[in-house]
């Protein structure tokens, strides 16, 4: 299994609605789906991924499996959850459910 990781490309961005969604916190018990909806109807969901690239200090790495896309970690300096201030980015880091608790050994 080859693993990489490497910078987000532009025609990758629209990964992170996906990966946002994975990074919703579900609380141990909750019975059900959370709705996707909720990374559009909420809109510090949607400063985390919404104009990706547009900001000056927008950054995403990706960890990608035998060349396909399972993770993603980007910065951005906006209004959303873990909002400190103006200066400071907010981090992200979301993984597949499939590629979680495993131990990655280098090549």
């Amino acid at each position: 299994m080859d693993y990489e990781i490497r910078r987000m490309k532009p025609n990758e961005w629209p990964l992170l609605e996906d990966f946002l969604y994975e990074a919703i916190f579900v609380p141990e018990g909750f019975e059900g789906e959370v709705p996707r909806s909720v990374i559009y109807d909420d809109p510090k969901c949607r400063a985390a991924f919404q104009g990706f690239g547009t900001l000056p200090d927008d950054r995403a790495v990706v960890a990608t499996v035998d060349g396909e896309v399972v993770g993603a970690c980007w910065v951005r300096t906006t209004d959303e959850y873990g909002h400190i201030d103006d200066e400071t980015p907010s981090f992200s880091v979301s993984l597949y459910k499939p590629y979680r608790g495993r131990a990655w050994a280098p090549p």
